[in-house]
């Protein structure tokens, strides 16, 4: 390669990538999944014990990458780790569905998440409001079949974010960077600010009470009549694995700082320890909001909070009529910020695959700024066509356990690592080893188990969307050679 080739460099400290970490993860999840997660558990042990769990997987996952990270410091990160432990299948395996779903239905989520709440200070930007109307009246219409009767102003606002924000990214990481500390520290502050406003103006003794009166008497909201049934035993299993799917789902995108490690200062040592900062502030974070839930809603409330918004509900009781403009602020800042740690960093991850030849060749190479452009826009146009399509929710749905499973794999790699390539130098060994990576899995594996079984129709597709991969790879491998 020449001298003068674009190549990437490592502007980013650890502050920033510790952004990176916090500003990945804290989306519009918080502020929502808490009112479905209670209509699982119905109760205040089980709900606080799913972010707790979901929390101790989450950083227990996170030190144990930092092995991976500082063996790997190059761009790709999970998807290098998984093509370095278990063979190029795997990796590709992560990255194609990396693509389909998992990054650009996330960025697609949080981008419309924007705009439903922009609608609430700007109304005229609300999903009702067609700006172009299909005129569509066949009700057996496939379109009208996943909601789509024509392009709302609410898409149209989340299109223009994906594109800002890609436009911004393909300019170098420098403008990325300044937006993605400026606004995780806002929104950092912004929660720590409801937390504390919560506890201290609206907190009311009688609800917390009432909330952890019997609160690990676990029980199902019943939609249809709004009645509770209660769980003893074993049923408690499959409802407990639900709600964690909320909790797991809000928590994640941690991984995102890997990616991008061929941009990090020191990366053998930053991203091992903005990892396990960025995630330890979060989890914090999680829990203390929905403690905070729970001393100002009741459970009924928390669990009824119209179209899930229970940080609404919470937001009137403590700042009256302006609650709705607060939160509608501090989820389009949360949104925002959330999208742009993505979009720069999914595009790495295409960048590295192309390297080895299993994505469009022109991602493997960087703009004059240094960063891969192509990539950026690739991400970005199949992004605004999930936008366009609503499907990006149901896919999530379908993939989030197979999150789980690529962590689980993941954490895997570092046994098969060990053995396979002990020559490798280990700057940093995972902590808790094999203690918490084995944890770790057996707990993964418990909760997709248990979603499979019980949730299939939210789960075999998404292993279907991944092994759709494999004749995919194939094809992709033959015309290579």
């Amino acid at each position: 390669m020449p001298d003068n080739a674009p190549s990437f460099k490592p502007t980013l400290g650890l502050l920033d990538a510790t952004m990176i970490v916090a500003g990945s993860m804290i989306g519009s999840g918080i502020f929502i999944v808490s009112t479905e997660m209670t209509n699982y558990v119905g109760s205040s042990g089980w709900l606080i014990l799913a972010w707790v769990v979901a929390g101790f997987l989450t950083v227990a996952a996170a030190v144990s990458y930092g092995e991976l990270s500082a063996m790997f410091p190059k761009a790709g990160g999970q998807y290098v780790y998984l093509r370095e432990a278990f063979g190029p299948l795997t990796g590709f395996l992560y990255g194609w569905s990396l693509f389909a779903v998992i990054q650009t239905g996330t960025i697609a989520a949080v981008g419309v998440a924007f705009s439903k709440f922009a609608a609430y200070i700007f109304p005229a930007l609300g999903p009702d409001n067609l700006i172009i109307d299909f005129g569509i009246t066949d009700p057996d219409h496939p379109l009208l079949k996943i909601g789509l009767h024509g392009i709302s102003a609410a898409q149209l606002v989340s299109l223009v974010m994906v594109v800002l924000l890609t436009y911004i990214n393909t300019k170098g990481v420098e403008g990325g960077k300044k937006i993605q500390t400026v606004f995780t520290i806002t929104k950092l502050l912004s929660l720590f600010g409801l937390i504390i406003f919560g506890l201290v103006l609206a907190a009311s003794p009688e609800i917390w009470n009432a909330n952890w009166t019997n609160a690990w008497e676990a029980k199902r909201l019943v939609p249809e009549t709004g009645e509770w049934k209660h769980a003893i035993g074993l049923a408690v299993a499959p409802l407990f694995a639900s709600a964690l799917v909320g909790s797991i789902f809000s928590s994640d995108a941690w991984n995102n700082v890997t990616f991008i490690a061929g941009e990090i200062k020191k990366p053998e040592k930053n991203i091992g320890l903005s990892l396990f900062l960025g995630t330890l502030i979060v989890t914090i974070i999680f829990i203390a909001t929905n403690l905070m839930y729970l001393s100002v809603l009741s459970l009924n409330e928390i669990a009824t909070a119209p179209d899930g918004r229970v940080s609404l509900a919470a937001a009137i009781k403590i700042f009256g009529g302006a609650g709705a403009s607060v939160i509608a602020v501090m989820i389009m800042i949360s949104t925002f910020g959330c999208n742009n740690g993505l979009i720069l960093s999914g595009a790495r991850v295409y960048y590295t695959m192309a390297k080895d030849k299993l994505f469009f060749k022109e991602a493997g190479r960087l703009n004059k700024h240094n960063v891969p452009a192509f990539a950026l826009w690739t991400q970005g146009v199949w992004t605004c066509l999930l936008c366009l399509s609503g499907t990006y929710n149901q896919l999530l749905t379908y993939v989030v356990f197979v999150v789980v499973i690529f962590y689980a794999l993941t954490l895997l790699g570092i046994f098969r690592l060990r053995k396979k390539r002990p020559d490798l130098p280990r700057p940093y060994k995972a902590f808790g080893y094999p203690l918490l990576p084995i944890i770790y899995c057996v707990m993964a594996f418990l909760i997709c188990g248990a979603l499979f079984v019980y949730q299939p129709m939210q789960t075999w597709p998404g292993a279907l969307i991944v092994l759709l991969g494999i004749p995919l790879y194939y094809f992709v491998v033959r015309r290579k050679r």
